[in-house]
Parts: structure tokens; C-alpha cells; sequence
């Protein structure tokens, strides 16, 4: 699991589809959905932790641009 695109297609797996309509919050909603799965059981360690790594990465990628958009003043 490479990319969020992967992330997301895990989820469609199990009928999980996320759109909230801002990405950081799709990311943040992604990680619950993931955490309810992996504490079911029906997600893999090894799949689990790749996908969180995913959304680690790409929660922090949403946050260094809105830090970037407040630094230039909302532009």
C-alpha cells in the first residue's frame, strides 16, 4: 500500500466510501474507519499499519499546505 488511492480502495472492500469534502478531514475520517476495522479484526496487522503509514504521510503533506496557505494570508 503505496498511495491514498490504496487506502481508499481497502476501504471500498468493506463497503467504506469517504468523501466529507475537505482532504485532511477525508484523511482524519479514513484513520477512524481503519481503526474500527483493524479493532474488528477483519484488517490485517500488516495491512493496517501500511495504510496508517499512508495516512500519516499524507495528513502531514494536508497540513504543511494549509500552513502554507495561512502564511501567505489565505491566498
Amino acid at each position: 500500500m503505496k498511495t491514498l488511492y490504496d487506502v481508499q480502495q481497502l476501504l471500498k472492500k468493506f463497503g467504506i466510501y469517504v468523501y466529507v469534502g475537505k482532504r485532511l478531514w477525508d484523511i482524519e475520517v479514513m484513520a477512524l474507519e481503519l481503526d474500527h476495522l483493524h479493532d474488528a479484526h477483519v484488517v490485517s496487522d500488516k495491512a493496517f499499519i501500511s495504510a496508517k503509514l499512508v495516512l500519516n504521510h499524507e495528513h502531514k503533506i494536508e497540513e504543511r499546505k494549509e500552513a502554507k496557505k495561512h502564511d501567505l494570508g489565505g491566498i
